[in-house]
């Protein structure tokens, strides 16, 4: 093991900046996907929601960090985000949120196929096709992101108090 960006032998490779190419790859796929959402109707709020609910899934400190600060600048509650991890115990989210996030945790954890199945029916009714497909795509390309990060081990770091 080398040194890398992320130190000495004994730290983690940031493979994002070992390997740019790929990662240079996975964010042109990140701005597609963000175009499908928007085109097929899924605001930034929603859109932060999933990224959001599949990185606490994966346990993935960073991205949490980047999309709570980013679902605030586009507008989300705090309340909101504080339940976010127990969103089927409250009312705070409508039917098509509540589908989105189900096709989420269904696309993160894809070996349930009865979980897969009830997320599949509940989005049916809440979302046409295209949002289907965009909430997946979403999913999908964060779980890939939190994964990058997870394996680099990317620190979140303090932000100064002013």
């Amino acid at each position: 093991m080398s040194d890398t960006a992320a130190g000495p032998a004994s730290k983690r490779v940031f493979i994002d900046k070992q390997s740019p190419k790929a990662y240079h790859a996975l964010t042109e796929t990140a701005e597609a996907v963000r175009a499908v959402a928007a085109d097929a109707g899924l605001d930034r709020t929603l859109v932060e929601l999933i990224n959001l609910r599949v990185s606490q899934v994966n346990g993935c400190a960073y991205c949490l960090d980047v999309h709570t600060r980013a679902a605030l600048r586009a507008g989300e509650t705090t309340r909101r985000l504080g339940v976010l991890a127990a969103w089927r115990d409250t009312e705070l989210f409508t039917a098509r949120e509540s589908a989105a996030l189900a096709l989420a945790e269904a696309a993160t954890e894809p070996a349930n196929a009865a979980v897969q199945e009830s997320a599949y029916e509940a989005a049916r009714q809440a979302l046409t096709d295209d949002e289907i497909s965009a909430a997946i795509w979403v999913a999908i390309t964060i779980n890939a992101f939190n994964r990058v990060s997870i394996m680099s081990k990317h620190p979140v770091r303090p932000i100064p108090r002013q």
